[in-house]
């Protein structure tokens, strides 16, 4: 059992705490302005009203000294929290010995491989070779390159509201309109198919009663005639969708479109890029369900604070990519591969103990915000795994009509004012993501659960 006050020394005590006058603060401000003119808004945080200067588990500091519990953990990057003690140290020790070691073998990288093989799902346990990346994109774009050499065929199939990065092969297959518009013609051969969005299906249906009907479309469009989907290489999946909304699928969707991959001849990959690394209560969010991918792209919570990616593959698969093919420099750098082994441990040890408490963790922070949220209008839906919640704010339960923008964006100033740092997401820019790091404490938790429902109300 993981002892809540061993957790508690990760993180700064006493948050939340807003010591400045007004959010943000005068020194914050300087540095947000100094930003804005050196720095391109094209970044993913765009022009978001908050600097960070410290970070400690599940709070982050501001330049002015406020003091805020944090939601997001840097977008589930921060699985074992900001800093942890025992990554600092590996990291420390490791700068001293070796860093950079060209894209050859390293011992630091070569162990990382070692220990990723152990902790993949059935199917590709010990049983696969890893490709590094830097990040989540990187590992989806070195994907669709290799699925074109393995299967000698160049259609892929992704999902409606998928995100898979925004370099030029994987923004083809994310769907997201201020990701795509004016940057096109995408790369060929990109089929999108409805994701099972049960709180909007796009077939008008209800689960259960539904019999699965979006994951027999799929089968649908795979496996007959004249649809267009006759030289599909691989499909490639969300297990659970991020940027798209935290939707979790219905249980057996994922099966059915296994089997209809294997009926084309198509692979299966699963992007784990934000639902992997136990966010959702498990080490890799398809172990929710019954299915063997054939491929897994990873990435943010595996580095935690430093950027490390893979792809993971089959090693009947891999041998039919050729030696010096996919060059990357900086792959694989021996201070970002300590990092990872020492997360990976940290989640896994004492039979994945952090990773089971994420699970436990989530469900009940899902309670306490339906508990607190009944007779609240604004909140539409409460869904995920784990610590990968997602909540849609609505205008209406009823006619479920999203959140305007405007609204979103004053309840985003609101936490902040009160000492929270969360984010939206979703097709509409209406879901609240509750994406904690995995070792926040059940007191800030419940702190942070009463803080949103409380800025909801006074907004």
């Amino acid at each position: 059992m993981i002892e809540e006050k061993e957790l508690a020394k990760l993180s700064y005590k006493g948050a939340p705490k807003i010591i400045s006058k007004e959010f943000p603060g005068p020194v914050t401000k300087e540095y947000l302005d100094l930003a804005f003119d050196n720095e391109s808004m094209a970044r993913g945080g765009g022009r978001f009203p908050l600097v960070m200067a410290q970070g400690k588990g599940a709070t982050v500091k501001d330049p002015d000294g406020n003091l805020l519990i944090d939601i997001t953990a840097g977008v589930a990057v921060n699985a074992v929290g900001r800093c942890h003690p025992r990554v600092i140290k590996a990291m420390k020790e490791q700068m001293g010995t070796m860093m950079h070691a060209i894209d050859f073998s390293s011992v630091r990288r070569t162990e990382l491989a070692h220990k990723v093989a152990g902790i993949m799902p059935k199917g590709l346990k010990n049983n696969c070779i890893s490709y590094f990346t830097q990040s989540g994109s990187g590992a989806v774009e070195t994907a669709l390159k290799f699925v074109r050499k393995i299967t000698g065929r160049t259609q892929v199939a992704a999902f409606h509201g998928a995100y898979h990065g925004v370099w030029f092969g994987c923004n083809s297959l994310t769907t997201g309109e201020q990701y795509r518009n004016g940057y096109g013609p995408f790369a060929p051969g990109v089929i999108h198919l409805p994701y099972p969005y049960c709180y909007r299906c796009s077939f008008g249906l209800e689960y259960p009663k539904c019999e699965l009907q979006c994951a027999k479309y799929v089968d649908y469009v795979l496996n007959s005639p004249y649809t267009g989907a006759d030289d599909v290489g691989a499909l490639i999946i969300e297990a659970q969708q991020g940027e798209g909304g935290y939707v979790p699928p219905p249980p057996g969707y994922l099966e059915i479109v296994k089997e209809a991959c294997e009926k084309h001849g198509a692979l299966y990959i699963s992007d784990e890029v934000q639902a992997g690394a136990g966010r959702t209560g498990k080490m890799w969010c398809i172990e929710h369900s019954d299915v063997e991918p054939d491929m897994i792209t990873w990435g943010k919570g595996m580095g935690g604070d430093v950027p490390m990616g893979g792809l993971t593959i089959r090693k009947d698969l891999a041998q039919k990519i050729e030696d010096h093919s996919q060059p990357n420099t900086f792959a694989g750098n021996g201070v970002s591969s300590v990092a990872c082994m020492t997360n990976i441990n940290i989640l896994t040890e004492n039979d994945n103990a952090l990773i089971k408490r994420a699970g436990e963790l989530g469900e009940q922070i899902k309670t306490w915000l339906k508990q607190e949220s009944k007779g609240l209008q604004t909140i539409g839906d409460i869904r995920g795994r784990g610590l990968m919640i997602g909540i849609e704010m609505v205008k209406d339960k009823e006619t479920k009509e999203p959140l305007n923008q405007q609204v979103v964006g004053a309840i985003v100033g609101g936490l902040l004012e009160r000492g929270m740092v969360m984010v939206p997401c979703g097709r509409f820019g209406n879901v609240f993501r509750f994406m904690p790091p995995l070792v926040i404490t059940k007191n800030y938790a419940q702190k942070a659960v009463d803080i949103f429902i409380d800025t909801v109300k006074n907004i």
